[in-house]
């Protein structure tokens, strides 16, 4: 009969159904648990993951992202090495173990931030002899718009040096400018780790584009790209010179192992003096901003009190001559800013 045919085929089905489900709900373990995907490697992770993983403070992921940012300094891109090094010099002092990563984030931001002011300047100045000197009219505009955002850039590099140093020197309290303690160093020679790559090559010595630009020179813009690189190398250069008190075949010398453990009063007046450079950027033939020229120098005037409390347990006569120069050229700019 067509019913009982029909009913035998339901039951068929309902016999498949139900095996069906049985085979899904217990199959083997090993087969019904998807294998999970293998974790990432930071080596293969962007700037932007690797720092955004690194705000979870483990020590090992901030190292990868410290020896990143060494090896951008190393390969000339100092805007990456500043943003690999943000989270890490600003980083929690909690963490014992993070002292030294953050430390030597400080001092690399430093040297950038010092070898751009210098760089950007040098620029500023060409383009400033460039647009006086040039014939044309659309050149003077020209060159006297690269003028500008070359002072933009150094003022930038300023801000970010001041307040690196008002992170780095051993003195802070919530008091004014004036009246701020500086904390005593110990008896013991007072050191500041500084881990540096230099970039491998020969610095530039005269750039001889920039030469032509301050003859009143045209020069196009793939000439003012490779110009700028040049200035920003030399820049670095000449910071890496300063901050070991000598050249860079020194500065090599220095840093070929490692880290070097920097004497402190020397790296805090290095510090105090790349602050008098910067203020530069604001006084009234620059940027014309008083406000920043007086905070700048008044960081760099109680940079040099710091080094001078170094200087009065490990007293030194040439550094305590180079702090009453910075101390005189510190006033002279708030004088004519």
């Amino acid at each position: 009969m067509p019913y009982l045919r029909l009913s035998s085929t339901l039951r068929t089905l309902s016999v498949l159904a139900i095996a069906g489900i049985f085979l899904v709900t217990y199959q083997p373990r090993a087969q019904q648990t998807a294998t999970p995907p293998a974790e990432k490697s930071t080596a293969d992770m962007s700037d932007s993951d690797l720092i955004v993983l690194a705000r979870g403070n483990n020590i090992n992921v901030c190292a990868d992202l410290y020896n990143r940012a060494k090896g951008a300094f190393k390969d000339g891109q100092w805007d990456r090495a500043l943003e690999l090094t943000a989270g890490l010099a600003t980083a929690p002092t909690s963490k014992t173990e993070h002292t030294h990563l953050r430390g030597r984030s400080r001092t690399l931001r430093a040297v950038i931030f010092a070898g751009q002011i210098k760089g950007n300047m040098a620029l500023a100045e060409a383009y400033a002899q460039g647009a006086e000197k040039a014939k044309k009219p659309k050149f003077k505009t020209a060159y006297h718009g690269l003028q500008n955002d070359y002072l933009q850039a150094a003022a930038h590099a300023a801000l970010g040096l001041a307040e690196t140093v008002h992170l780095i020197v051993p003195h802070r309290e919530t008091a004014t400018a004036a009246s701020r303690p500086v904390r005593p160093p110990s008896s013991h020679p007072y050191t500041i780790p500084l881990e540096v790559s230099v970039p491998p090559g020969e610095s530039p010595g005269e750039i001889a584009a920039l030469a032509w630009v301050k003859k009143g020179g045209w020069i196009e813009s793939d000439q003012q790209q490779s110009a700028a690189a040049d200035s920003l190398r030399k820049g670095m250069d000449e910071a890496l010179e300063e901050v070991v008190s000598g050249d860079l075949a020194k500065a090599r010398t220095v840093f070929a192992d490692g880290p070097a453990n920097m004497d402190a009063a020397a790296y805090v007046i290095f510090l105090a003096q790349e602050l008098a450079e910067g203020a530069i950027v604001f006084d009234r033939h620059h940027t014309r901003d008083p406000q920043k020229l007086k905070m700048l120098c008044d960081e760099g005037q109680e940079t040099l009190q710091a080094a001078l409390a170094i200087l009065k347990v490990h007293p030194d006569a040439d550094k305590e001559k180079e702090v009453q120069k910075l101390q005189g050229k510190f006033k002279t700019l708030l004088a004519s800013g």
